[in-house]
């Protein structure tokens, strides 16, 4: 297809991008943007740590998709963004949760879910549903931690085990003093006591599953995509080049990798967007 006729399809899909508020199991309200092209077939997409459904890579994504017909649908998990709750430092196994009551609402207006797609935290959480609930088949982790213990000094000090012990929490302050959140020792041990490990090893075979990370991550090591291909059964990897952990300069390189692996799994034609540079591919499926 020509770039003329790439363009007329794309100009004939009516996309509406609608706030949708969906309530979780304690009662909270998540908000989140449908972007509403008329399809069936839709995609869920989770943002990281302290981010939002406002964020790159998500709303580029969200493009991405639209542009080929297929809906998606980014919202802030519970305590983010515009959504209800209190913000929590670990969390893993709430916004999981969190994930399931945004699917099960788009399964009862009788959509077909393609794909989870979460980066940074947000591919924990995508992961962390699929080892528990078995009704989507793709999965997208970009740039997802597989080592729950590393990362936390970074943010809260490397004594941060004694102060948490002497005080209970501690407050993560920016470079001018002000606090920016709070970390309990409850939510602490939450994301020390979630095993991504054991969650990975229980993804059903079914499941297909995608790590995306960049080799210029300073936030998360390239070398966590790697441990989750030792464990993942039906896992590709593809490691891009150059790329850090917001995708900063290779956001069309990574839309390209993430709709062809869903594209393949649906057995669709390929979408047309060009990749900028050419990724490093692993296939790890036992």
């Amino acid at each position: 297809m020509s770039e003329k006729q790439q363009n007329q399809s794309y100009r004939s899909i009516v996309v509406e991008h609608n706030r949708v508020l969906i309530k979780n199991s304690h009662g909270e309200n998540l908000v989140g943007i449908l972007h509403e092209t008329g399809s069936r077939e839709l995609v869920i997409i989770c943002h990281g740590f302290r981010s939002s459904k406002d964020r790159i890579p998500m709303v580029n994504l969200a493009f991405a998709l639209e542009k080929e017909g297929i809906s998606a649908f980014r919202f802030d998990f519970a305590g983010n963004g515009e959504s209800e709750g209190s913000f929590q430092y670990g969390n893993y196994r709430r916004e999981a949760e969190d994930l399931h009551a945004v699917v099960e609402h788009f399964q009862r207006e009788q959509r077909f879910i393609v794909a989870l797609i979460g980066h940074s935290k947000g591919g924990n959480a995508v992961l962390m549903y699929a080892s528990r609930y078995h009704d989507v088949q793709t999965i997208v982790n970009i740039a997802g931690r597989f080592d729950l213990n590393r990362g936390i000094a970074g943010r809260l000090g490397k004594d941060f085990q004694e102060k948490i012990e002497q005080y209970g929490f501690i407050d993560v302050k920016n470079r001018k003093g002000k606090t920016e959140y709070r970390v309990t020792k409850e939510s602490l041990m939450d994301r020390l006591e979630t095993d991504t490990q054991a969650a990975c090893e229980i993804i059903p075979l079914s499941c297909r599953v995608l790590t995306v990370h960049g080799t210029e991550d300073e936030l998360v090591p390239v070398e966590d995509a790697i441990e989750f291909s030792k464990v993942i059964r039906n896992h590709t990897l593809r490691i891009v080049e150059g790329a850090d952990h917001e995708y900063t300069k290779h956001q069309t390189e990574l839309a390209s990798i993430v709709l062809n692996f869903m594209m393949t799994g649906l057995h669709l034609s390929k979408p047309s967007l060009s990749c900028c540079k050419t990724a490093k591919f692993i296939d790890s499926r036992l």
